[in-house]
């Protein structure tokens, strides 16, 4: 399974107009390469480096979806209308959508994760990055994962 973007390449820099400097947009992403028996996908967007990549103390939670159709092979730039079926997740600012990199100091990494998963999750109710990674245990076929960079121009 392999996650790409048009934006950015592996460990690239993320442009502008998708941070808080920006649109604030998310950026395209396409998947492929999924297993067979794949029933939903997760997509997680977090920052391990908050608020200082020298000195870390927790992971920011950019983006959090669910329950994706495994017949999507990817999400527009800016995405706001979600394909069909697909479940929203909260992030650290406590809303669903997507939240740009917004670092405090340095340059942060971003990691895209996308799982393929053995099951359609049900009942979660907007949960949190830890709710679904809970709910997801023992369900992972794979995982791919895009890793982007960004530092504020200062």
């Amino acid at each position: 399974m392999r996650m790409t973007s048009t934006a950015f390449s592996h460990e690239g820099a993320i442009p502008t107009a998708y941070t808080c400097e920006g649109k604030d947009i998310s950026p395209p992403l396409a998947w492929n390469g999924l297993p067979t028996g794949t029933k939903s996908l997760v997509l997680i967007v977090d920052d391990p480096d908050a608020p200082d990549p020298a000195a870390p103390k927790m992971t920011w939670v950019h983006w959090v979806l669910y329950n994706i159709s495994p017949t999507t092979a990817g999400l527009p730039e800016g995405a706001k209308a979600l394909p069909e079926g697909t479940k929203e997740g909260v992030n650290d600012w406590k809303r669903t959508g997507y939240g740009g990199p917004c670092p405090p100091i340095g340059r942060h990494r971003y990691f895209h994760k996308l799982y393929a998963l053995d099951a359609i999750l049900l009942d979660l109710k907007q949960p949190t990055k830890v709710q679904l990674e809970q709910t997801m245990k023992g369900h992972i076929l794979a995982e791919a994962q895009l890793i982007g960079t960004y530092q504020k121009n200062l």
